[in-house]
């Protein structure tokens, strides 16, 4: 299983840590969140559904979940679930961002069947969403960026994901860009497949190393996955998520919120918050800027804080 990283803010309505056979209920719209400890953990669902970061969990198969990992059960209308083994912690949370999430769905869903039906009639707007999310480290952007590709898969499409964050490499290895046709719902214990991934080694784990062949690579990516696209038009009209790296913080959102446009906001800014790191924030800037240019991202999804929890930008 390939969850990593914050399983989001709610609010916290039963916990424990053991070892024992147990079952937990759960209500319409929570979630169970789960630390597993040093040694596996199996889990299964006894009634009604459930899913784990956007893929529906089968009925009463054990599934077994390495060590260490955090990820998250949520329920749409309500569910037993059942686990047996050690966990560092597990408990129920009745608040969580998958309202807002899904709605999200809904508009790229949208975009998708538009882009579709103009796949004959219109070439040039037969391309479907690009989604670029970003967000500070540890945020959630590649369980996002995993729910929108399982959701987009359940409902017939094949979107392709870009992982431009090299330093967790959730297609391959951390060090690569990379980009990878979802065919189907991710596997909530495999992980992304790898029969077809297009990748570049990049052979660091932070692009300051190297920014100009960082950017490089993301150019060669995005102009191969172009080609494709030219010659495919379902792939084509089923769009794109791009996973990105912690590059925005702090005042990053406020340049976010303002669709980029004025380099002087960022300026302006960085001399209201004088603890801010403003040459670090810039370099990454600059490289998110390229990335939304290379592969042409017309919706950003900035997640990870709480007063700008989840702003839907279209840059068209």
């Amino acid at each position: 299983m390939a969850y990593s990283g914050p399983i989001g803010a709610g609010a916290m309505v039963a916990a424990n840590s053991s070892t024992t056979v147990r079952q937990v209920v759960l209500e319409k719209e929570c979630e169970l969140r789960i630390e597993v400890a040093e040694t596996p953990l199996k889990l299964r669902l006894l009634s009604g559904t459930a899913e784990i970061y956007g893929t529906e969990l089968p009925p009463e198969i054990w599934l077994n979940i390495p060590p260490n990992l955090k990820f998250a059960v949520f329920t749409w209308y309500g569910a037993t679930i059942e686990m047996d083994g050690a966990t560092e912690t597990d408990y129920t949370a009745d608040e969580t961002p998958m309202i807002s999430y899904v709605n999200v769905h809904a508009v790229l869903e949208g975009r998708r069947n538009r882009a579709k039906a103009n796949a004959t009639q219109e070439p040039d707007s037969s391309q479907g969403p690009r989604v670029i999310v970003v967000g500070p480290t540890d945020s959630g952007k590649s369980t996002l960026s995993r729910m929108l590709l399982s959701w987009a898969a359940k409902q017939g499409w094949k979107p392709t994901f870009v992982d431009l964050d090299i330093g967790q490499g959730a297609i391959t290895i951390p060090g690569c860009v990379a980009a990878t046709p979802i065919e189907m719902p991710i596997d909530p214990v495999e992980g992304i497949p790898l029969e077809m991934p297009l990748v570049f080694y990049y052979g660091h784990t932070t692009p300051s190393v190297n920014a100009d062949l960082y950017k490089m690579l993301v150019k060669e990516l995005a102009g191969t996955l172009e080609r494709q696209f030219s010659g495919n038009a379902e792939a084509r009209a089923a769009g794109m998520v791009i996973n990105t790296m912690g590059w925005i913080e702090g005042v990053g959102y406020e340049v976010i919120v303002k669709k980029f446009h004025f380099l002087l906001i960022w300026i302006l800014l960085v001399h209201v918050d004088s603890s801010f790191n403003g040459s670090f924030f810039l370099f990454f800037l600059q490289l998110l800027l390229h990335a939304i240019d290379t592969f042409n991202a017309d919706v950003v999804l900035v997640i990870g804080q709480v007063n700008v929890m989840f702003p839907l930008i279209s840059m068209n």
